[in-house]
């Protein structure tokens, strides 16, 4: 099982140079991941700065060696696909081969789209979100690409260098489970992120929850079997490692394959560096 840590991308880690120091404290300490949030507009958080995610990942990779970077989650129907593979491939590049890339509708819907007048029906979303994520794809080959659909067209584009790992960095599709579709969707590509509509952020999903989840995804992925799935949960743990072994062990039993840290999400201290650090420092849980 692999552990990484998520932060936000406002308030003291809005700066690249905290997330810097982040995420060479997470490598120091044996952690294997660092997750920062995609958002440019969070209401219940506003007031606070925000940074541009992959600014703040940039920072990261340049800080640290093997921890593998990205987002949870970006919302791939905010951004033009064309944009968002150039700076995915770009920090590939940069960091050796070693980012990830989680995707989905993002939220709260109404700030992030009809605040800066973009269509918010999900059903629209989950078309730009399908459409994208299969453009993405193309563009980081290295191939020529011609598309002609819904949302998106293309006309003889090759965007290089492609990206580090072929034929794509790992595609995490999250999503509320027990919400069908988005689970269908993460069984086409390469791991899933669920939220659970009963265990609040920051919250250890139930197992038997876990369980039902991980079965109904491995029903329904029926390619790409041959590249590793991941099973990506997350929530707080104890610092107590004995403690946190309760925690997670359960769910790794349950099929989870990585455990998110969410130690801070929960309370006021979410976006302050110090109380983040002294989490980090302390290690991931061991099972």
């Amino acid at each position: 099982m692999r552990f990484s840590v998520n932060i936000p991308n406002f308030g003291d880690f809005a700066d690249p140079r905290n997330v810097a120091t982040v995420a060479a404290a997470a490598e120091q300490a044996g952690w294997d991941g660092l997750f920062v949030w995609d958002h440019v507009l969070h209401r219940r958080h506003q007031g606070r700065p925000f940074g541009d995610p992959w600014m703040l990942l940039t920072a990261a990779a340049l800080a640290t060696s093997r921890i593998r970077l990205g987002t949870l989650l970006t919302p791939v129907p905010r951004y033009r696909p064309q944009q968002l593979a150039r700076q995915v491939a770009t920090l590939d590049h940069l960091s050796g081969g070693r980012a990830i890339f989680a995707a989905g509708l993002g939220g709260p819907l109404d700030d992030e789209y009809r605040s800066f007048g973009d269509p918010a029906e999900p059903r629209v979303l989950a078309e730009r979100l399908d459409e994208g994520l299969e453009l993405l794809g193309r563009f980081w080959s290295g191939e020529p690409v011609d598309h002609h659909g819904r949302h998106y067209e293309v006309r003889d584009v090759t965007l290089v260098p492609a990206t580090v790992q072929q034929p794509r960095p790992p595609v995490w599709i999250g999503g509320f489970w027990p919400r069908r579709a988005p689970m269908r969707r993460a069984a086409r590509w390469d791991g899933a992120v669920p939220l659970f509509e009963t265990a609040r952020h920051g919250h250890p999903p139930d197992v038997t929850e876990v369980r039902e989840l991980v079965g109904y995804v491995r029903e329904h992925r029926t390619t790409g079997a041959e590249r590793p799935f991941e099973f990506v949960l997350g929530g707080a743990t104890p610092l107590h490692p004995a403690r946190a072994k309760d925690v997670v062990g359960p769910l790794h039993d349950a099929g989870a394959t990585w455990w998110d840290e969410r130690q801070l999400q929960t309370g006021p201290d979410l976006d302050r560096l110090p109380p983040v650090l002294r989490r980090i420092e302390a290690g991931p849980p061991v099972i």
